[in-house]
């Protein structure tokens, strides 16, 4: 049922939605959810959106706030799942749909860098993959540090550890 006068409160979340779904579903799939997961973790997010506003609670900063419930809901989930393992990167699609216009040679070695990269990634400490995974979906340091829940020196700290660590993959 409707509370008068929440319309507009309605189309607000339906606009944030549509702006943050698609992000807040890559950062918790990359967290190791299943896609039906993630999915209900991201309507769980969207809906204590809803009630959050709804109580007239604080506006600002509404992506930090939605990726810092997203990342706490995925770890609870992922908790739920028996998933104490190291994290996996989400799925991506498969060098060849990414660059059809490349040659064989090309696509090999393409793909074995990317393999270079992922297993680099893959090797980071959970904070620090956060950390990049946040900030490959837009987010600024401080709302980084906000979800993660870290300084913002930290973040700085460890996306310039992380972005060092891939370059050095990159030489290679």
């Amino acid at each position: 049922m409707l509370v008068p006068g929440s319309a507009p409160l309605e189309y607000e979340i339906v606009d944030l939605f549509t702006q943050f779904r698609n992000p807040l579903l890559r950062y918790v799939s990359a967290l190791g959810l299943p896609l039906a997961d993630g999915e209900e973790v991201v309507q769980e997010v969207f809906l204590a959106l809803f009630q959050h506003l709804r109580q007239g609670k604080p506006r600002t900063n509404l992506k930090g706030w939605v990726f810092r419930v997203g990342h706490n809901l995925a770890l609870k989930q992922r908790m739920r799942n028996g998933r104490h393992e190291k994290l996996h990167g989400a799925e991506v699609l498969p060098y060849e749909h990414l660059a059809p216009e490349l040659n064989p040679e090309e696509h090999l070695a393409g793909a074995r860098r990317r393999e270079r990269l992922l297993a680099a990634i893959e090797e980071l400490p959970e904070t620090e993959r956060c950390c990049l995974y946040l900030r490959a979906e837009g987010l600024r340091y401080r709302q980084i540090a906000e979800v993660l829940e870290i300084s913002l020196g930290g973040v700085s700290e460890m996306l310039g550890r992380t972005l060092a660590r891939l370059s050095r993959v990159e030489e290679y």
